[in-house]
């Protein structure tokens, strides 16, 4: 069942495989702002989507073995994910103390978050499974074009860590198992639900892409007026 919805977005994937962020990462000219602006974003998505998995898991929908796998998957991300993300803190002697999320990274949380909570068990799974399919897929695809590449490039030793991670047989195993559920849940599922699967799984991977576009033009909020202004105006309304 699964694959119908990777088939429908595969134009997508085609182009998100290809992104010049990640392209960029392999070949060894991106600059180190890009990615640490990407690791801290994705520091504060990674947060969200332990709590999305961390809700499915206690859905009333949800069976004993996949509730429990869920919640494993929930611990592997702050455990293995996050522990990497938190390495590269360190090395650069940073935090995401204060750090808020830009667009993207909010559009992202907030539709993921939506949808989790507010339709069914279903929907909720198809809309997390391209966070763990497309990043094993570019995954390996990155890794080809390292080995293609071979020694003629030179790049951050922290973008092979991130490479090694998504395209290792652990993370397969573990996209692996949440596809499983996925594909058990939506053989029971009639047509109307697939098809509300499938848009959730296409917007998904839009959000994928989008997320790299953020990263790579390091986007900020807009700046629509004096933000000393509105902290003014909002203590002399609470005065």
């Amino acid at each position: 069942m699964s694959d119908g919805f990777w088939k429908a977005a595969l134009p997508i994937i085609n182009v998100t495989e290809r992104h010049p962020f990640l392209v960029a990462m392999v070949d060894g000219t991106l600059p180190q702002p890009n990615f640490m602006y990407y690791v801290i974003q994705d520091s504060l998505y990674l947060k969200h989507f332990g709590d999305a998995l961390r809700i499915l898991s206690n859905s009333k929908e949800s069976s004993e073995e996949d509730a429990e796998l869920l919640k494993e998957l929930a611990i592997k991300i702050e455990e293995a994910e996050m522990c990497l993300h938190n390495s590269f803190f360190k090395k650069w002697q940073i935090d995401q103390t204060g750090v808020e999320e830009m667009p993207n990274t909010l559009l992202y949380t907030s539709y993921m978050l939506r949808v989790v909570c507010t339709r069914d068990y279903s929907e909720g799974l198809a809309v997390l499974l391209p966070c763990f399919w497309v990043y094993m897929h570019v995954g390996h695809c990155m890794l080809k074009l390292r080995e293609e590449l071979g020694a003629s490039v030179q790049r951050s030793p922290q973008y092979d860590e991130w490479i090694d991670m998504y395209s290792g047989d652990e993370y397969q195993a573990d996209v692996r198992n949440y596809i499983a559920i996925v594909d058990s849940v939506a053989a029971l599922a009639s047509k109307e639900k697939l098809t509300l699967m499938k848009e959730h799984f296409l917007m998904s991977c839009k959000l994928e892409h989008m997320f790299w576009d953020q990263a790579l033009c390091l986007m900020q909020w807009p700046v629509i007026c004096d933000e000393n202004a509105i902290v003014e105006q909002v203590s002399q309304n609470s005065s």
